[in-house]
């Protein structure tokens, strides 16, 4: 309740900022020596892509990236001040349950009265929260009206446990398990054969897509992708995971971990193997309850093995369709070291984007800023409609990998 009173007012200082905005937009847009280039120098924008789809996002990268005062001058003020302040919309959900092949369980939550307003062909985007996310989430509800407003088809994809997703084997997800993933894909495009079906991730769920594009490499059904705040190399995450107020965000995530982990603990309780159960069960950081439980799951001999090959990093240079990452430069969990520059710029279907402030899961910055939609909602679907519109001529695929016809 707290979160949602906060949302609907806004404090004089917060009106007066927006008002010095507005102001300074007027005078930027009059005076001739501020013309737009192709990216403002406030944003690094890179990638082997950027010739081809940098046009289409002119509109919101001329523009500086302004992160709101008194929250996005630091990234923890702004991580925290997105998770518990940020408006949480309220979109009617339809909840469809997936049966896996090995008996598992997703929950795909479809957005209400897409099916009655929306043609069989309409493009669709599918949603990937980050670790123990879901579709309750402020940054994924706000996706999903943008995308609805585009005349878009949304679903949300709720990892086992996530969303309150049924868990029926005693086995939940990882970065780098891509059967889940997989499952689902094949069974939206069997559901929309005519629709051109797009995905965005975040965090975790930006870590998985990202290692989905990769081994599907050619034979990737997804037509574009986009990745936020991934932090593609787990290894050196985990290693910052551990600094400073960091261990507060490792606390409040192993925490989210045990609550989901508690729902379903007896289907673990006869487990035996490696499992360390009591380790999970009472993990006190993510490295805990992913060496007890997520580690042995899927057959890694430590965690360290598990973050090293289940880092998205290494899967860059093997995506053959279009894929926008963005990413902050001062995000806490996802560090900017960790972000694979060299493979972006080589692989002419990637783009990036790092904004100067952000934090992680924050983005408070832009016109909806501070309680609105993030700063990188419209780049998203800027970038999607760009790539649907270049698609949908003459009922001809455009955006062909282009990969092997460039030394790279």
């Amino acid at each position: 309740m707290a979160r949602v009173a906060f949302a609907t007012s806004s404090p004089p200082l917060i009106s007066s900022v927006r008002t010095l905005r507005r102001h300074f937009s007027v005078f930027a847009a009059a005076n001739p020596e501020m013309s737009r280039p192709s990216h403002h120098s406030s944003l690094e924008v890179i990638g082997g892509g950027s010739d081809r789809f940098l046009p289409s996002l002119k509109d919101s990268l001329a523009k500086p990236y302004n992160a709101f005062p008194l929250i996005g001058f630091n990234r923890h003020v702004e991580t925290i001040y997105a998770s518990f302040f940020r408006s949480v919309p309220f979109v009617r959900l339809r909840r469809e349950c997936l049966r896996t092949k090995d008996n598992g369980s997703v929950a795909l939550d479809w957005v209400v009265g897409e099916d009655r307003h929306f043609p069989p062909d309409s493009p669709i985007l599918i949603l990937l929260p980050g670790l123990t996310g879901g579709s309750q989430d402020s940054y994924v509800r706000h996706m999903l009206l943008r995308a609805q407003s585009e005349k878009w088809r949304c679903v949300v994809f709720n990892s086992r446990g996530c969303g309150d997703s049924p868990v029926t084997t005693p086995q939940f997800y990882s970065a780098s398990f891509l059967g889940d993933i997989g499952e689902v894909i094949d069974h939206v495009v069997d559901k929309f054969p005519k629709a051109n079906l797009y995905a965005a991730g975040w965090s975790l769920g930006g870590n998985i897509l990202v290692n989905y594009l990769g081994q599907e490499s050619h034979n990737c059904p997804l037509t574009a992708a986009v990745s936020l705040c991934n932090p593609f190399d787990l290894v050196i995450a985990d290693e910052d995971f551990h600094k400073g107020f960091n261990n507060v965000y490792d606390k409040a995530l192993s925490k989210s971990l045990r609550r989901i982990f508690s729902k379903h603990s007896l289907l673990f309780e006869d487990i035996g193997g490696e499992f360390n159960i009591p380790l999970a069960a009472n993990a006190e950081t993510v490295r805990d309850f992913d060496d007890g439980l997520t580690r042995v799951s899927f057959g890694f001999k430590s965690v360290d093995e598990y973050y090293s090959k289940s880092s998205s990093s290494k899967a860059i240079k093997h995506v053959r369709i279009p894929l926008l990452c963005i990413q902050a430069a001062n995000d806490p969990i996802a560090p900017e070291r960790g972000i694979p520059r060299d493979d972006i710029k080589a692989n002419p279907n990637c783009v990036l984007i790092v904004t100067p402030r952000g934090g992680h899961l924050g983005w408070v910055a832009g016109e909806e800023a501070p309680n609105g939609a993030p700063w990188t909602d419209q780049v998203v679907m800027e970038f999607l409609q760009h790539v649907e519109n270049r698609e949908t001529i003459n009922g001809e695929r455009s955006f062909e990998d282009v990969h092997d016809q460039i030394q790279v």
